[in-house]
């Protein structure tokens, strides 16, 4: 493997090349309609100079050349150059400028904020929010007991689903950016080494160099003759004959002890309304819960627990006496006899 996006052999980049690589990778937290359109273009007649349907516009009110990264204006453009031009969707995070977001200086890593239009609150118990971002594979997560019932939160746009509410996430400006592309229907980091112990030729680190140079450029890196592009506009990395996803999130960070005078009583309360489940995709396709068995030493309230102590963490486990091991991180299941391996989900 030449790179943690490019397959390792001959064999795996002739299979590699069927489009069913990106089809169902990412695995909701919780069950949320992905009915985005994260390939839509800024709005033509925007651009033109009016857009008619204002706010309920379908289309980003974004300067088109900011996107591409040749806006000649600047800061003294007239277009929009930030958060996808429709306040009310909370941005696009093909768009967004982070930079315009403030700093925390309260000693707190993060903090996830929710706005109904008086002002910016902090979420309590944000850490359930921010451990199921910094994984790759989790497109959105649903929270309940909210002064707002029950939200869902879009990571891949950062934007409340389906309510009028704005979504943000604020840092101390010390978050370690990962980058990732699908490969194999998995999630794999830039910089990973491959089955030979060999480092790819790109790392996250550049990667995230260039997007906080230009959000609307792209990053381009080797491999041999051919060369990759990774568009961050389009969140996808390109080459010769295929197109993969590619995401952006933060290495998890703990939370230390917060006093309540930074907790807001109006989002109190903020927890999962159920214990997730913990389920492996079988030989057919179907899921499975790990439920209580006598042959397999682990149930799916075993896991979550685990999971709930470190989620880049992995737990052992045994099957009528044969050894596996859960790699939370990839969301996989490996048998150590054979190192075969099988998708695991937690819905």
């Amino acid at each position: 493997m030449a790179s943690a996006c490019e397959p390792d052999d001959e064999n795996s980049r002739e299979s590699d090349l069927d489009s069913s690589d990106e089809s169902d990778s990412d695995q909701d937290s919780d069950s949320v309609d992905d009915c985005q359109d994260y390939g839509k273009q800024p709005c033509k007649y925007y651009n033109r100079g009016g857009c008619k349907n204002g706010r309920n516009c379908p289309y980003p009110h974004v300067c088109k050349y900011y996107v591409s990264g040749s806006c000649k204006y600047g800061s003294s453009c007239k277009r929009s150059h930030s958060s996808g031009g429709r306040a009310s969707s909370g941005g696009s995070s093909r768009f967004q400028d982070q930079s315009a977001n403030p700093k925390l200086t309260n000693g707190k890593l993060y903090q996830w904020q929710l706005n109904d239009g008086r002002g910016w609150r902090d979420v309590k118990n944000d850490h359930v929010i921010e451990a199921q971002y910094s994984l790759p594979h989790t497109k959105s997560i649903k929270i309940y007991n909210t002064a707002y019932g029950a939200l869902s939160i879009d990571f891949s746009r950062m934007r409340v689903y389906g309510k009028n509410l704005k979504v943000r996430r604020l840092d101390d400006g010390n978050t370690i950016w990962l980058w990732y592309c699908t490969l194999h229907r998995k999630w794999m980091k830039y910089g990973d080494k491959d089955s030979k112990g060999n480092s790819g030729p790109v790392k996250s680190v550049d990667i995230e160099t260039s997007f906080q140079r230009n959000p609307a450029s792209s990053h381009s890196f080797s491999i041999g003759a051919e060369t990759y592009e990774i568009r961050f506009p389009e969140m996808r990395q390109v080459g010769t004959t295929k197109k993969r996803k590619v995401t952006r999130r933060p290495q998890f960070r703990q939370q230390g002890v917060i006093g309540s005078a930074h907790l807001v009583p109006a989002m109190a309360g903020l927890t999962l309304s159920h214990t997730p489940k913990w389920e492996f995709e079988g030989n057919s396709g179907s899921w499975h819960e790990f439920k209580p068995r006598p042959e397999c030493s682990v149930t799916s309230d075993d896991i979550e627990r685990k999971y709930q102590q470190n989620t880049s963490d992995s737990m052992a486990f045994t099957v009528n006496g044969q050894s596996y091991k859960l790699d939370f991180k990839a969301m996989i299941q490996i048998n150590l006899t054979t190192m075969s391996s099988r998708k695991i989900r937690r819905v």
